[in-house]
């Protein structure tokens, strides 16, 4: 059958992974927004060229998101969490090593507990279904 008009079930966990996959998405645009220092270093005046970027790629994986539950695309979300682990790999790191966390136990804590593990166990899950509807 084909995978793209195959229906996924969304168990009830999964969509507590899905709401803690997307909600940064849009909730760092908005810190981005609210405060222009966040990316753009020390002029608070104008909103710099780096929120303005991280917003559009955030927005746009936040509704890709969307539509991929609407959908109920077992690909379309294993490729998003894909992505947004891959994102997250690269971006927990990189506030470690400049230094950009408060308490840094706690950074590798929510990484590792926030976006790792659930999203190691949503893509699990999909790529089962995935494999038994082939």
């Amino acid at each position: 059958m084909n995978q793209l008009s195959q229906k996924l079930h969304i168990p009830w966990w999964l969509y507590i992974i899905l709401f803690m996959e997307i909600w940064p998405m849009f909730f760092g645009p908005y810190l981005a927004l609210t405060n222009p220092t966040f990316l753009g270093g020390p002029e608070a005046s104008t909103l710099a060229v780096g929120s303005l970027i991280y917003l559009a790629r955030n927005f746009a994986v936040g509704l890709a998101f969307f539509i991929a539950i609407y959908l109920k695309n077992a690909p379309m979300l294993f490729i998003l969490i894909f992505i947004r682990l891959f994102t997250d790999l690269v971006d927990g790191p990189t506030f470690l090593a400049f230094g950009m966390a408060a308490n840094e136990t706690r950074l590798v804590a929510l990484f590792v507990l926030g976006y790792y593990i659930p999203a190691v166990i949503a893509m699990t899950y999909l790529w089962k279904q995935m494999s038994r509807n082939e």
